[in-house]
């Protein structure tokens, strides 16, 4: 572990020792409604034995006031936005789809590890390693849109990769959750192989987060 990620794993678990409780992390956001969808990159996991046997270990000892536990085909790490599907033309949607595969295509597959836990006041998430690897794919996504688009949306600052394994459904007390939490914290990380980002159009359906691939970005390495 980098001393970037052990630093981040450090404070935030030393903050989390002094929250109350939680925040609900289904706060409805500008612009988003509940027939309204919109355009992401994400990493997803739909094939990763190993990180489904740790999530479902994890969810055993989760099952709290307060906490929706993530369903494992619903597991991501949020990379890039683009924008709503009502706001951003099919033609825009061809082009950056066009750009980030031929900028991926030279990106090996993405190998890393999730874990160990890694909480804050919306949920429960695992920490995602190394960040180098997660960042410089983002930086590609970032420079497909921007060759189509003059502005980037989303600042490039401030990401932080994770993987949400729990949200939090209302301001539950964080004691109970940080007990647990306390006990699963030497977990061993799960790892992971990853080929391929996907532009996902995004949806929220009663406090999980839903969506349908539009597109796929191979890490080919080549």
């Amino acid at each position: 572990m980098s001393s970037q990620e052990l630093t981040s794993l450090h404070q935030r678990w030393t903050a989390y020792q002094a929250l109350p409780r939680l925040t609900d992390h289904w706060y409805w956001r500008p612009g988003w409604r509940t027939d309204r969808q919109f355009y992401t990159w994400h990493l997803t996991f739909e094939h990763q034995p190993e990180l489904h046997r740790l999530v479902t270990d994890l969810h055993q000892h989760l099952v709290l006031p307060g906490l929706d536990l993530v369903p494992l085909n619903g597991l991501h790490l949020t990379m890039q936005g683009i924008g709503f599907t009502d706001e951003v033309t099919d033609a825009d949607v061809h082009a950056i789809v066009a750009e980030a595969r031929r900028r991926c295509a030279v990106l090996p597959p993405l190998e890393l590890t999730l874990g160990p836990v890694d909480p804050d006041a919306e949920g429960v998430g695992l920490l995602v390693q190394p960040w180098d690897r997660v960042e410089r794919l983002r930086v590609t996504l970032r420079a497909a849109i921007g060759a189509v688009w003059p502005a980037v949306p989303e600042s490039a600052d401030g990401f932080r990769p994770h993987v949400t394994i729990a949200y939090s459904g209302s301001p539950a007390p964080t004691e109970p959750i940080r007990s647990q939490l306390a006990n699963l914290r030497d977990r061993p990380p799960a790892r992971v192989t990853l080929n391929e980002v996907s532009l996902i159009a995004l949806r929220r359906d009663d406090h999980t987060y839903r969506w349908t691939t539009v597109a796929t970005a191979p890490l080919s390495g080549i």
